[in-house]
This record gives C-alpha cells, sequence and structure tokens, in this order.
C-alpha cells in the first residue's frame, strides 16, 4: 500500500511538472506576440485573465491527477482509537480513526461484569482504546473489554505477587459471595468477607472495600479476593502496637465487646482485653451482664501486661472511686445501720453495709449469750441491724455489734423489781448441811 502511495504521488508530481510547462509555453508564446495599442485598462487586466487561466488549468489537472488514498485495512486484534458517537441499548457505535468503516461494540464487550444498559458503563463522546474482534463488509465490531482485561490481569498479578491490596467497589451481591470489577471480574466468598458472621450482604453493594488477592489464574478467569484477609492483618498490626505501647498502671478508654461467665473483653484499641468479672465492681457481682452491656464505653486500667501470650488484664474497680474513700463521713460511730451478712468465719461475720465496704462483727459481739459458732445464730444472705462500734479509714476497718442492739432492747423491754427476789445458796442447802454436822 506505501509503495502505491508512492506511485501515486509520482504521477501527481510528474502531472503538475506537465501543467507548469504548459503554462509557461503561454507565457512564452504571449511573451513573443506582437505589441497592440490598447487601453491602460485593457493592459492591465489581460495579464491577470491569463494568469486565473493558468492557475485553474493546474489545479484542475492536479485534481484530475490525484488518486484516492484507501484507508488502512485492520485486521482481527488490532488496537484502534475511537469516538463515541452513539450510545444505544445493546450496543455502542464508535467512529474508528483512519477508517471509513464505523465501530460497533457489542454490550457484552463493554465490561467484565454483566449490564443491563451500555449506558451504564460509557457515554457519548468518550474516546476509548478498542480491539478488532471481528471485521465485517460494512463495520468492524470491537472489544473495550478485552483491552482492559489484559491490563488489569497484568497489573493484579503484580500485586499479588507483592501482597499489596487492591480497593475497587462492590458492583453486585450474589450467592454465596460479592462481585467486583477489576478490569475483570472479581469474586469474594462469603467466609471472606468479614472475620466474623454476616447474614445479610446486601448492604454490601455499592460501598468501597479494601481486598487482598488470594487466587488469580488468568487461563481460567479466576480471580479470588479475600477482605477478611485485611482485616485480620490489620487488627494483627494493631495488636503489636497495643502490647508495644501500653503499660501497667495505665487508665485508657475501650469497648465492650463480650461478655462470658469469667468476666468482660474490652477492645482498647486493637486488641481485647480482659475484666476479670471480680475486677468489674467493689460489690460482689453475680454474672458482667449485671454491671456492663456489649458496646459499652469504659474507663479501665491496665493491670498486667504479657506481649508473649498477648494478654492484657484490666480493671474496671481501679477507676472508680474506692467505697472505702470519706468512708468515716458515710458511716458514724455509735449509728444503727442495716447490713447484709456475706461471710461467716469462726470468729464473727462480715456484714455489707456499703456496697463494697464490709464490718466485722465479732463473735462476742453477736449476742448475749454464749454461742460456739456464728453459724448459730446467722446465716448469709441474711439482712441484720448493726450498731457501729469504731471506723477505721486509714486500715479499711469498721466494727460492728449485735450484741449491744440485744441488750438495749432487753433493757426496755423489761422492768427489773427493786429489790431482789434471789435466793441465797446458803438457804437452800442450809438444812441439809446442818444434817452432815449432826
Amino acid at each position: 500500500m506505501v509503495e502505491n502511495n508512492q506511485e501515486n504521488l509520482q504521477e501527481v508530481n510528474s502531472t503538475e511538472e506537465q501543467a507548469e510547462n504548459e503554462v509557461d509555453k503561454k507565457e512564452t508564446v504571449q511573451d513573443s506576440a506582437p505589441e497592440v495599442e490598447t487601453s491602460s485598462h485593457t493592459e492591465s487586466s489581460a495579464p491577470e485573465s491569463e494568469n486565473e487561466t493558468a492557475e485553474q488549468t493546474r489545479e484542475a489537472t492536479t485534481e484530475e491527477a490525484m488518486p484516492e488514498v484507501d484507508a488502512p485495512a485492520y485486521n482481527v486484534g488490532d488496537r484502534v482509537r475511537g469516538k463515541v458517537t452513539k450510545v444505544e441499548d445493546k450496543q455502542v457505535i464508535v467512529e474508528v480513526e483512519n477508517s471509513k468503516l464505523d465501530g460497533i461494540i457489542p454490550i457484552s464487550e463493554l465490561s467484565a461484569l454483566h449490564i443491563e444498559k451500555a449506558s451504564d458503563v460509557i457515554t457519548e463522546g468518550e474516546k476509548l482504546t478498542l480491539e478488532v474482534i471481528k471485521v465485517e463488509e460494512d463495520a468492524l465490531i470491537l472489544s473495550k473489554r478485552r483491552i482492559r482485561a489484559r491490563e488489569a490481569w497484568e497489573e493484579l498479578q503484580q500485586k499479588f505477587a507483592t501482597g499489596e491490596y487492591v480497593e475497587t467497589e462492590v458492583k453486585d451481591v450474589v450467592k454465596g459471595g460479592l462481585v467486583v470489577d477489576l478490569g475483570v471480574r472479581g469474586f469474594v466468598p462469603a467466609s471472606l468477607v468479614e472475620d466474623h458472621f454476616v447474614e445479610d450482604f446486601s448492604s454490601y453493594k455499592g460501598k468501597t472495600m479494601t481486598f487482598k488477592i488470594v487466587e488469580i489464574d488468568p487461563e481460567k478467569n479466576r480471580l479470588i479476593l479475600s477482605h477478611r484477609d485485611v482485616v485480620l492483618e490489620e487488627k494483627e498490626k494493631k495488636k503489636q502496637e497495643v502490647l508495644a505501647n501500653t503499660k501497667e498502671g495505665d487508665i485508657i478508654e475501650g469497648t465492650v465487646m463480650r461478655l462470658t461467665d469469667f468476666g468482660a473483653f474490652v477492645d482498647i484499641g486493637g486488641m481485647d482485653g480482659l475484666v476479670h468479672i471480680s475486677q468489674l465492681a467493689y460489690e460482689h457481682v453475680n454474672h458482667p451482664s449485671d454491671v456492663v452491656q456489649v458496646g459499652d464505653t469504659v474507663k479501665v486500667k491496665v493491670l498486667s501486661v504479657d506481649p508473649e501470650n498477648e494478654r492484657v488484664s484490666l480493671s474496671i474497680k481501679e477507676t472508680l472511686p474506692g467505697p472505702w474513700e470519706n468512708i468515716s463521713e458515710k458511716i458514724k460511730e455509735g449509728s444503727v445501720i442495716e447490713g447484709t451478712v456475706k461471710r461467716l468465719v469462726s470468729f464473727g461475720a462480715f456484714v455489707e453495709v456499703l456496697p463494697g465496704v464490709e464490718g466485722l462483727v465479732h463473735i462476742s459481739q453477736i449476742s448475749h449469750k454464749h454461742i460456739g459458732t456464728p453459724h448459730e445464730v446467722l446465716e448469709v444472705g441474711q439482712t441484720v441491724q448493726v450498731k457501729v462500734l469504731g471506723v477505721n479509714e486509714e486500715e479499711k476497718r469498721i466494727s460492728l455489734s449485735m450484741r449491744e442492739l440485744e441488750e438495749k432492747e432487753e433493757e426496755t423491754s423489761y422492768e427489773l423489781p427493786e429489790e431482789s427476789t434471789g435466793f441465797q445458796l446458803g438457804e437452800v442447802i442450809g438444812d441439809q448441811l446442818k444434817k452432815f454436822k449432826e
């Protein structure tokens, strides 16, 4: 084709030379002709008329000699550039550069994913790089999808090799997982979406997420992605940061993530620490749900950090005002208060008089009657009235008495006679002693 174009250009040049020679001959004849007297107007206009005629002759000759140059013929697999001139429901019409043939992009060749209308992914006026997939007499059948797919597979294989993440929008939710478009169709199985169970994925459509490539095979057109791996890797990174930067005695905020019978797990910014049930409150706690709920924001104190076993022990109790703080102002010596028997020991009973505050009723202060053990008179959980004998805030001790209240009750309930009515021992056994003397 290039040789034909060169031959055509030579013919054009030859024709132009012939036309120029003819003009020169005419000018020579005109120069040698005898002079004729004419008016000044005639003399000035005649050459112009002859020049115009010569120019017209040259142009006409050149146009006749110029052959039509055929547009390049494209083959299957060629890349072409084109501009979208019309967008129909199921196809797109493209004006292909350097071609008299229109280009047609079927809807199936627009995207790696299924689309309902061509206008969903392309607009009129767009300039595209396309691949010829079929040559017809009056049109070129083109593909946008195949160009993008080749580039995508190469890019994705590089990211798979380096472990680099990809970020993209979830295009569709299907049975078993999510579908994304990365130039090629990518699938995210349900088990690889999150690090926890998700019942309904409908809210994920249209959401932009970060994924890790876990399997790639261009020959099988297979691309498997995981968001779960991204979450787990980020959590592990944050966990190591927490273990490195958290110290015993730190007071930080966290979120209650889950509850167990033995305590509450609190997220402290990258990992979960355990608040044992004994560290939830100063008072006795039957179950963590009595104190906190999942989702609560709580303040915790770091009791210990174990980087080797990746464990952090926390306390909510240590961040609260101590129950013994200003206890002497809350409980006055000599006052009578109500409490609950919490523990019975051989030497007395511990009675809770305020949440987290227990006082001791010594066995000698339980009753005015002699008792062998507190169990003879009291039971755990029993509500009792006690008198405050003493309060020691520094040593966190409160002395209580039940006996003093009983004695006071007897004194007010019974009236004693003015004179004693008791019998002396001599009066009772006096006669018997006399018999032994006799």
